[in-house]
């Protein structure tokens, strides 16, 4: 039977909507009214457009009038705008907007598609403002691109964190303007929970964005915008990025049923209240797809995909549309921030009982060059429903979120994420993928494996009395800790059980989560209570380094008073250039140490580098020794960082005030083993703590002396025992075992490969690198006296000394280990 279907938008929706029709059914008439010029236009590039991404405005249209209407045989009219319905005689008033024309058009069914507009809010002085910008169509871009380059404007406030504020913000930085972005909550992108959001804040401080938030604009005047927090901004254009709402003024005024938040209601089939009309879209409200309740989730895909279902539905083939799940993904400047399900501020709110895990995996095989960190979140019932999950990370997170996404449609659990067989090679995955993780920290939780506490709640447990360990190497603590937390290694701590309370919870901490939990895992089988930090010191210091940095470090103050920030975006001259790609920890910062030295005070050191936990442990090492860090930026796979010796400036720019922390004391370390991988972690803890400009002097004593030993050393007079003892003990580094596996010398010779390979030095490297760092190497005597090594054995630059140099050094040191 022919019908005339008129659609009511031409965009996304509609426009799907039309094409599918057609496939359908050759005989019907079909008429497309859209307001703006164009039709199926890319309206998510719209940023991009204005940042000069995207080359040109034809790229953004997906089809053109013409091209859809000899394609699909339609009858689309843009310019015109549907003003009316009258449902009784299934009529429609339209407007001709070139003309001002307004005409009646008749209906057998009619489609809503009319998407959502923006949000401006009644600020006094924004009404007529030619600084005032809002972005849904390409004219709106085209003006804002073309107001940049005839005022040759300088500096732009984004009112907003949403989807368009983060991406304004990040293209108006692409067009060299200087951004402010004002948000009234306390965080970007409300579909990720705080501590998830607080990366970004961190990032987009760190591209030059001057973040406000829990503040909103209040006044315009001229170029000045004001604040309700009484700041000031002197700005050369506003962009209202809040949000968008439903255009739902047809259909109020035709009577049809709204929801709550004013979109329009519709059932399982996409059917208004009046059974002739129906709607898809933005404007229309929807089935939260976890939760089951009235929503309304603005998003492409849920547009497309309802208006073939409607197409399908109306010729019979009826499917309902299952509801909107609400994943999205948002590219801010170098990082991917990607969501799905609901939040737990969502669950929170809602009542719904819900636990978290964190984990934050690399994106691909730590050893393939490239890799970096995936922070990653997932809310999930006490059953195992996976209401929703958070990802940010420079690769694969919205890879991960998709997955999960998936899992969420296919009514998966936790425990079904471990078993799920993900594609893998070293440049694009792990053995266990990081959605695989995931499922397994969750279902750790669930099976009572481990018990956990989260990052806002450990400050307030350590201030009430209660223990926290922190089972990180001396070398990661000194780059930063909790307050309050005690140092215990995870090797250590079967050894020092004594240390810890079995009559109250032993808290435990570590970088990511996983050490805490193998802690956990040993205390509770010898009768302790462990609870483990989710997420690590990482996802603690995600919310409170970043606002550390917001109140301390962001704006500095030169010596006229005057507030600047230094550009991430300036170009750096660089004295000295680096190139520490392949190694890893603390080969970088060694070589940063070492190649400082070499440098005069204010000049700057460049250092090329793919290990990915660098950015944060070169932020701390500066932190620590007084220096100055200018700038990162990542290139593809790898990271730049640009250093200033000292916190001095060159002559010609402001002199900053910088409060630089009391240089580090010692530390002392004390060798007994002779065994290699005992010495080579002894030799690496020394180094870093070098690196972060320490005195360390390293004590070696009984078997430990054979490290010392040349391996081609002189012959000399020794009695018969002392040769007995020379025959039974190893030469030098070269012949050491190894403590565990060492199979007759094989595994010393597999980990001596496996470190080739892996670029890391070998332990006659590092030791020549230590000696050579200022590192003091002294040989008990009295041990040598015992087991008749001699003098002349021992390599060059070894003091020797007895257990009176040993006890003063560790007097003076604040670190003091035993190997």
């Amino acid at each position: 039977m022919r019908k005339k279907i008129v659609i009511v938008g031409g965009v996304a929706g509609g426009a799907t909507t039309a094409a599918r029709l057609r496939r359908l059914d050759e005989k019907s008439e079909i008429v497309i009214f859209e307001r703006g010029e164009h039709i199926s236009f890319a309206n998510c590039g719209l940023p991009y457009f204005i940042g000069g991404v995207i080359k040109g405005r034809d790229k953004l249209l997906v089809q053109t009038v013409k091209g859809m209407t000899n394609r699909f045989n339609l009858d689309i009219r843009t310019k015109s705008e549907v003003i009316a319905i009258n449902r009784q005689d299934k009529k429609i008033q339209v407007k001709n907007l070139d003309t001002g024309v307004v005409y009646e058009e008749s209906y057998d069914i009619l489609i809503l598609s009319p998407g959502a507009s923006p949000i401006v809010p009644g600020i006094e002085g924004s009404t007529g403002n030619p600084r005032v910008f809002s972005l849904r169509t390409i004219p709106d871009a085209e003006a804002i691109d073309s107001y940049i380059d005839q005022n040759q404007a300088k500096t732009a406030v984004v009112v907003g964190g949403g989807f368009i504020g983060l991406e304004m913000a990040e293209n108006l930085k692409e067009r060299n303007l200087d951004v402010y972005l004002v948000e009234a909550t306390d965080q970007v992108q409300p579909s990720l929970d705080y501590e998830i959001a607080s990366l970004l804040h961190t990032h987009l401080r760190e591209k030059g964005v001057r973040m406000i938030l829990k503040d909103s604009v209040v006044k315009l005047e001229g170029s000045k915008v004001y604040l309700q927090s009484s700041q000031e901004i002197e700005a050369d254009m506003i962009v209202m990025a809040i949000g968008v709402r439903p255009e739902n003024m047809l259909a109020v005024q035709a009577g049809l049923e709204t929801g709550e938040r004013g979109a329009i209601r519709v059932n399982g089939y996409l059917q208004t209240s009046d059974e002739n009309i129906y709607a898809i879209g933005d404007a229309i409200e929807v089935k939260n797809y976890v939760t089951g309740l009235p929503t309304n989730i603005p998003l492409a895909w849920p547009a497309n995909r309802q208006g073939r279902l409607l197409a399908d539905n109306l010729y019979g083939n009826r499917k309902p549309y299952r509801g909107t799940l609400g994943t999205s993904v948002a590219k801010v400047f170098d990082l991917t921030a990607a969501s799905t399900g609901i939040n737990e501020k969502t669950a929170a709110k809602m009542g719904i009982p819900y636990r978290v895990i964190h984990i934050h995996p690399n994106s691909h095989a730590g050893y393939y060059p490239g890799s970096t960190v995936l922070d990653m979140k997932m809310v999930f019932t006490e059953d195992g429903k996976i209401l929703g999950a958070q990802a940010v990370g420079r690769k694969g997170a919205e890879k991960r979120i998709d997955v999960i996404a998936t899992a969420i449609k296919g009514n998966l659990t936790v425990y079904d994420l471990q078993d799920l067989e993900l594609a893998y090679a070293p440049p694009y995955s792990s053995g266990k993928d990081p959605v695989n993780m995931i499922g397994y920290a969750a279902a750790n939780l669930l099976d009572h494996m481990v018990k956990t506490v989260q990052y806002h709640e450990i400050d307030d447990i350590v201030a009430a009395g209660n223990i926290l360990v922190d089972v990180r190497q001396p070398e990661e603590v000194e780059l930063g800790k909790i307050n309050g937390s005690i140092n215990i290694p995870l090797p250590e701590l079967r050894k020092r059980l004594g240390e810890l309370p079995k009559d109250k919870p032993v808290y435990l901490t570590c970088q990511i989560g996983l050490r805490g939990y193998i802690a956990a895992r040993i205390l509770q089988q010898h009768g302790y209570d462990p609870i483990n930090l989710d997420g690590g010191f990482r996802t603690y210091t995600s919310v409170y380094w970043a606002v550390e940095k917001k109140d301390k470090g962001a704006v500095k103050v030169d010596d006229t008073g005057k507030a600047f920030t230094e550009s991430p975006e300036a170009k750096i001259a660089a004295d000295k250039v680096i190139d520490c790609c392949g190694l890893q920890c603390p080969g970088p910062i060694k070589q940063v140490f070492e190649n400082m030295k070499l440098l005069e005070g204010g000049q700057v050191l460049e250092i090329l580098v793919t290990d990915p936990g660098f950015a944060r442990d070169i932020e701390a090492w500066c932190s620590k020794t007084g220096n100055t860090l200018l700038k990162t930026e990542l290139n593809g796979d790898y990271l730049k960082a640009y250093l200033r010796k000292g916190s001095v400036k060159p002559a010609d720019q402001p002199q900053v005030n910088v409060v630089v922390e009391e240089k580090p004391k010692s530390a002392t370390l004390i060798v007994f083993e002779q065994n290699m991988d005992k010495a080579l972690a002894s030799f690496i803890i020394a180094t870093g703590a070098a690196s972060m400009g320490k005195e360390v002097t390293m004590f070696f004593t009984f078997w430990g002396l054979n490290i010392l030993k040349k391996h081609d050393a002189p012959k000399v007079s020794k009695d018969s025992l002392e040769k007995a003892f020379g025959i039974m003990m190893p030469r030098g580094p070269r012949k050491l075992p190894i403590s565990n596996m060492n199979m007759g010398g094989m595994g010393a010779r597999m980990i001596k490969y496996v470190m080739k390979k892996k670029n890391v030095d070998s332990l006659e490297e590092l030791l020549h690198n230590a000696m050579k760092m200022g590192i003091k190497i002294v040989a008990c005597s009295m041990s040598m006296d015992v087991m008749g090594i001699k003098k002349e054995e021992l390599i060059d630059g070894v003091e020797i000394g007895g257990v009176a140099t040993m006890l003063a050094k560790s007097e003076e040191s604040n670190l003091n280990l035993f190997f």
